[in-house]
């Protein structure tokens, strides 16, 4: 099993798909499997992007709670 990509190198991998995809020359089987790949990579981002959020507003509630 490999190691999941990075939010950057998922970022980048999805970039390229869908330009693959929005090309059309990709025959129909190989513009399926793209497609699913660009959902993994889609929710990968997704969810990371989502834990950063969280994160950044935890701190944020940190800084506002030490404040006099």
């Amino acid at each position: 099993m490999s190691a999941q990509p990075t939010f950057e190198e998922a970022q980048r991998e999805l970039e390229s798909i869908v330009q693959r995809l929005e090309a059309g020359q990709v025959p129909l089987d190989d513009a399926i499997a793209l497609w699913e790949r660009g959902e993994e990579l889609y929710k990968l981002c997704r969810t990371r992007l989502d834990a950063a959020e969280g994160k950044i507003e935890e701190l944020a509630k940190r800084v506002e709670a030490q404040k006099p």
